[in-house]
């Protein structure tokens, strides 16, 4: 017999990665996300652009999307002695130290350029892991494409932001800001 393990060991393997590492994705994403958020004077005088979703769909998508990744990654640390697997590692805790980066970036220092770059490298190494993961377990590389294609989506609708607020950019202006709504 040629096998090191058999598919009920490898399952196995990967419920037990899978266990630590959803979990763990989801918390980072939520404490990431408590680095500011919608709620913020700043954001709140930003015009939005047409493409904005109602808020409660980032909370929604990002979690789904986060236990994606977790089983993707899951399925990469059970795949021991695979070639490839300890650098797709690497670039995939780069690229998701980038993910995390964002929130604080955008909303806490209120930097909508600082906040395209991150997700310019976000994207980047995000394709990098697709393509390492891919060549390991190709459900692995297709977990995350949804995942790519949202963060696309942020990359386009950051770029509005700035497009439509570029005085904002670094945060509101000194003087005092006087907004008049007309209507209800």
């Amino acid at each position: 017999m040629t096998m090191l393990a058999s598919r009920g060991q490898l399952r196995a393997s990967f419920i037990r990665w899978a266990l630590f590492t959803v979990p763990l994705i989801v918390l980072l994403g939520f404490l990431a996300g408590q680095a500011g958020g919608p709620d913020s004077l700043w954001f709140q005088t930003l015009d939005k652009p047409a493409i904005y979703p109602p808020p409660a769909t980032f909370g929604i998508v990002w979690s789904i999307l986060y236990v994606m990744v977790g089983l993707s990654l899951a399925l990469i640390c059970a795949a021991w002695g695979a070639r490839g697997r300890t650098i797709a590692l690497v670039v995939f805790a780069v690229h998701f130290l980038c993910n995390l980066a964002w929130t604080p970036v955008f909303f806490g220092m209120q930097e909508m350029t600082g906040g395209l770059v991150v997700l310019g490298l976000v994207i980047a190494t995000l394709i990098a892991t697709i393509v390492l993961f891919w060549k390991i377990r190709v459900l692995a590389g297709v977990l995350l494409l949804p995942y790519l294609a949202w963060v696309l989506f942020a990359f386009v609708l950051n770029w509005q932001f700035l497009q439509l607020n570029p005085d904002l950019d670094g945060g509101l202006p000194d003087a005092p800001v006087e907004r008049v709504r007309i209507g209800t």
